[in-house]
């Protein structure tokens, strides 16, 4: 198996299951010159600068157009995980658990139409959305506000939804995290987490949302970086052939395409390299490989070699490979024939707006209230995309939290309203402590949650809007009343 001819097929079949990066908003020579060889297709990210503006990214998808047919790729969630543009003002769309907490799967089908149409309209093709893992743990690093809920049912009926409203805009949705990330507590950037749960808690508990993504029609499906020890032991499931083979294909009788979440990851690489990983991904029976946003050239080159070494030395089938090659292909041919939908960015902010929700009763204010945000860095998927209210609040105060900070805030809301913005306080001892303080001095502060409400002090009057998008904080200014006379550039 080592005529030249056949290297070639090999190094053929290889490319046609890889999803490099690259850095900026121009495609690079040698990125042009493997899509004319066949490359599956590239990730953008807004880190790499490749989405400075929407006119330069289609500027950028057209170019590389003509160099090949390639999936352009990349995570656009909407709400907290955004990179559309998104991740410079923050999304226009509300996220999962907002639409969860409205519930009416014909509006998320109808978001999730406009923010496919948005990226169709740019080039995009594929999109690693929409998030159907099941939130079952409060403490959960990475997921929270990207699920749409923690129960099985709910999640299920919206993944539907998204799946259909997204492949409606002629974009090709990715339900992810397989086979569920929801009831993790460590971060899959960071390490491998573990879901000790039997096949039946997974059938009952992260599998619904999976298996109706998949009667949707959804065209992939991504893998998670994350052990099931009664399944894969302590293999994460990207790597896993008993869970992407036996519990995907087999069991869930998934046809389409298996993408992995990226291989830079600590979850999946960590211990073994990118290319070992990309291998033992593809003997598992992944058929694409994001391999992630530092792996430009160079690691195209390892992984086209590991790969080939892999086939050549029997550890990779060709049959496998070629099968991998072969799905890919056939999402291409679907995404041929797909038309463009219509953006509806009216959706978003109808969204957000009726996702809101009220404990107690919201003061009347004379004049502006002070509004206070309480830092919270987002996880390593959200990045540093902007939040809060401090657009509609000029004068708003950015609070590391500090019990130092308490009585100077207290002194600059004397005689006014207080409103103090939190994000997922329950994970952030500091954001608990410096509101306490607050409230026992002025119990008619409000407290706006732009995370998950899982905490609120007894008697508080709380704000909750399920995440922290562009539109979630137009929402809460709207309703707290410090939007009046505003354009509504979102909606």
């Amino acid at each position: 198996m080592s005529d030249h001819r056949t290297d070639d097929e090999i190094a053929r079949l290889a490319r046609g299951t890889l999803l490099p990066a690259f850095g900026g908003a121009a495609a690079p020579g040698w990125l042009l010159a493997e899509l004319e060889r066949g490359l599956g297709g590239v990730t953008l990210f807004a880190i790499n600068g490749n989405v400075p503006d929407t006119e330069t990214l289609a500027a950028l998808t057209a170019g590389m157009r003509k160099a090949g047919t390639p999936l352009v790729t990349i995570d656009e969630e909407g709400g907290d995980v955004t990179r559309l543009g998104g991740h410079l003002t923050g999304s226009p769309y509300p996220g999962n658990a907002a639409l969860g907490a409205v519930d009416d799967p014909a509006l998320t089908r109808r978001v999730y139409r406009s923010l496919g149409a948005e990226l169709a309209e740019v080039g995009v093709n594929l999109n690693f959305a929409p998030s159907v893992d099941v939130n079952t743990a409060d403490d959960n690093p990475v997921i929270g506000t990207r699920s749409f809920g923690p129960v099985p049912e709910l999640v299920a009926r919206h993944a539907a939804a998204a799946v259909i409203g997204t492949q409606e805009a002629g974009v090709a949705a990715c339900a992810k995290h397989f086979p569920g990330h929801g009831a993790t507590s460590e971060d899959s950037h960071l390490g491998v987490p573990v879901v000790d749960a039997t096949l039946d808690v997974l059938d009952r508990r992260e599998l619904p949302p999976f298996r109706a993504a998949i009667e949707a029609g959804a065209r992939a499906v991504m893998t998670g970086h994350l052990a099931l020890p009664a399944i894969t032991g302590d293999v994460p499931a990207t790597l896993s052939h008993a869970a992407i083979t036996g519990l995907l294909r087999e069991r869930l009788g998934y046809q389409g395409v298996i993408v992995t979440d990226a291989l830079d990851m600590e979850g999946a690489s960590g211990a073994i390299g990118i290319p070992e990983a990309g291998v033992r991904a593809l003997i598992a029976g992944a058929d694409l490989l994001c391999m992630g946003p530092r792996e430009h050239e160079e690691s195209l080159r390892a992984m086209l070699a590991a790969i080939g070494e892999a086939v050549r030395s029997g550890r990779l089938p060709l049959e496998r490979l070629a099968d991998a090659a072969e799905r890919t292909a056939r999402l291409k041919e679907w995404l041929a024939g797909r038309g463009p939908s219509v953006v509806d960015r009216a959706a978003g902010l109808e969204a957000a707006r009726r996702a809101l929700r009220i404990s107690g009763d919201l003061p009347g204010w004379n004049g502006a209230p002070l509004v206070v945000e309480l830092e919270a860095a987002g996880n390593i998927a959200v990045g540093p995309t902007p939040w809060g209210l401090s657009p509609w609040a000029p004068g708003a105060v950015r609070s590391g939290g500090s019990s130092a900070e308490v009585g100077p805030v207290l002194e600059r809301a004397s005689g006014r309203g207080l409103i103090v913005v939190l994000r997922d306080a329950h994970r952030h001892s500091d954001q608990r402590a410096f509101t306490t303080a607050l409230l026992a001095a002025r119990p008619d502060a409000v407290l706006v949650e732009m995370g998950l409400p899982v905490w609120a002090p007894e008697g508080a009057v709380q704000l909750a809007t399920y995440g922290a998008a562009q539109a979630n904080a137009q929402a809460a200014a709207e309703r707290l009343g410090l939007a009046a006379g505003m354009s509504g550039g979102t909606g």
